[in-house]
């Protein structure tokens, strides 16, 4: 693409310096060898004279894939809408009647996932009008996949309250994931860590996480946290002034 681009800015000058070239002869299949080399000649002389057409031709390139990726992006949110927003088990917070949707993709040993955790939580605070759904994607080992566990199961256990407060929780935490931090939160809540315990091991918990990787999956999401704002792909943290103008985008995008 970089290399189509530099040769029709040189076509000019090189039409005008050179007699040997002609116009058909810029047609590359159609060179002849000579012809070849002097036109590559040329075109190098062209770029020292004008070092600029090269990032010139880079910020082309580079904006034209982020238009694509911002595309295709597009794509995969309408593709798996029904998952994100109403697959039957993942939390939901803010107002449910939210004009907004904010889809977060979150593991709970995720330094990134720590940091957006009070920017997500302010966001909602200052703007009444937005949807949160939470996304239990435990990717980074074996501690992520028992701290997901154990959100899922006292959900499932003991309601949607109860696993906000276990969730902030989790979020705080900055020691190890294991039986005995895990147990000290549930104790902190009243609940039973061998009723917990048992739920983390059923196939009802084992069926989200594994629903959930796969959305992941076909969303292309490889890393935590990962955002769908609307129909917008985030992936990483951003804080919440720019989660702001994200939404405030959707919004006026209608």
């Amino acid at each position: 693409m970089i290399r189509k681009y530099l040769k029709s800015n040189a076509v000019g000058l090189l039409l005008a310096g050179s007699t040997a070239l002609s116009a058909q002869a810029f047609d590359l299949s159609a060179m002849s060898e000579a012809e070849e080399v002097e036109f590559g000649e040329a075109v190098r002389a062209y770029l020292l004279e004008n070092p600029e057409v090269i990032m010139e031709a880079v910020a082309i390139l580079q904006e034209r894939e982020a238009q694509q990726e911002v595309a295709r992006d597009v794509d995969l949110v309408a593709g798996n809408l029904d998952a994100l927003h109403n697959d039957g088990f993942s939390w939901q917070g803010g107002n449910p009647d939210g004009d907004i949707t904010i889809v977060e993709f979150l593991d709970y040993r995720c330094g990134y996932c720590k940091r957006a955790h009070p920017e997500v939580a302010s966001l909602l605070a200052e703007d009444g009008n937005i949807r949160l759904i939470v996304k239990e994607y435990p990717i980074l080992g074996e501690e992520s996949v028992l701290a997901s566990r154990f959100a899922i199961a006292v959900k499932q256990l003991h309601g949607d309250d109860a696993y906000k407060l276990v969730q902030d929780a989790l979020m705080a935490m900055r020691g190890n994931v294991n039986e005995a931090s895990l147990t000290r939160i549930a104790g902190e809540f009243g609940h039973d860590m061998a009723a917990i315990a048992t739920q983390m091991n059923s196939e009802d918990v084992s069926d989200v996480i594994r629903d959930t990787r796969l959305l992941g999956q076909r969303m292309q999401i490889s890393g935590t946290p990962s955002f769908v704002i609307g129909d917008h792909l985030l992936r990483g943290f951003l804080p919440q002034a720019g989660m702001q103008d994200i939404v405030a985008d959707q919004r006026d995008k209608g």
